[in-house]
């Protein structure tokens, strides 16, 4: 992990954070929807609740950081690659599981899936083009 640029690992933790949120408040609404009767948790969290995001998107990232230090990546091609394997390894396959074994709505999955897709790419990039 001594490979392993501090700086980048902030920027890539705070573009993941902001990415999450402007996605959230593009799809604020539909999220809505599909909860239903939870709707009311997609309002304003409370401010701990932001600053735990922010940390489980910082361990997210240095999890990232070190597969990118050991596959030694450095183009953008291989950034965006290895983005695309860890979405669908981990998030599309745990939240198609919730589809298939939780009846959550497939809309509901769909919105989740695309932050995870979009917050993957970006951080990938960032470390990517930047250990």
């Amino acid at each position: 992990m001594s490979d392993i640029n501090v700086l980048s690992v902030i920027v890539a933790a705070v573009a993941g954070f902001v990415t999450s949120i402007v996605w959230y408040m593009i799809f604020g609404a539909e999220l809505n929807r599909q909860r239903g009767a939870n709707a009311a948790a997609t309002e304003q969290p409370p401010p701990w609740k932001m600053v735990v995001e922010l940390v489980r998107t910082a361990v997210l990232v240095l999890v990232v950081a070190y597969f990118i230090a050991q596959q030694d990546i450095d183009d953008l091609a291989g950034a965006l690659q290895l983005g695309i394997i860890i979405w669908i390894g981990f998030p599309a396959i745990i939240l198609s599981g919730s589809v298939l074994w939780e009846n959550v709505p497939v809309k509901l999955a769909a919105i989740h899936a695309g932050d995870w897709l979009v917050k993957l790419l970006i951080i990938t990039l960032v470390l990517g083009l930047w250990l």
